[in-house]
């Protein structure tokens, strides 16, 4: 996937991992999503399920995206959805979060999904806002203090 701003999807590798590890939120948002380096690691422990994805512009990381497709899973909210989502401090507000989220949602219908969830911590300059300008809903649903938003896929 790509767009005009030049931005594109990448898997992670050899190569850019290192880039990948040093990308990192503004200050004010680090109590809201960890750092890519402990996304990495949740990524290698669950292979058939997490999904994690650079978003590049240029030979830079700007952002930083995991999904999680688990089809089987007992709690609803954690069968297709946003795990992370981390976007560079000098990158932000140009479009590389959203992008970064129609990616997921794309590679969601690819795998035949019909609902995407993401889940946040419902405070004060939290990620609930963007995401609900995205089209993601408030189920209701609270797990382990973070607000669960739904999105269905024909709508997305």
């Amino acid at each position: 996937m790509s767009d005009t701003d030049g931005l594109r999807v990448e898997e992670v590798t050899p190569a850019n991992v290192t880039a990948a590890c040093r990308l990192s939120v503004r200050p004010d948002q680090q109590a809201f999503v960890a750092p890519v380096a402990w996304s990495l690691a949740e990524a290698y422990a669950s292979p058939g399920v997490a999904w994690p994805r650079l978003i590049c512009r240029g030979d830079d990381v700007v952002g930083f995206i995991m999904g999680s497709f688990d089809p089987g899973n007992e709690i609803s909210f954690f069968r297709c959805g946003i795990w992370r989502l981390n976007v560079g401090a000098r990158a932000q507000r140009s479009g590389v979060g959203r992008y970064a989220v129609r990616a997921l949602l794309d590679e969601a219908r690819r795998r035949g999904g019909t609902r995407a969830t993401v889940l946040w911590v419902p405070a004060p300059g939290g990620p609930g806002p963007f995401y609900e300008r995205l089209g993601f809903v408030q189920t209701g649903e609270q797990f382990q203090g973070e607000t669960v938003g739904a999105i269905a896929l024909d709508a997305a």
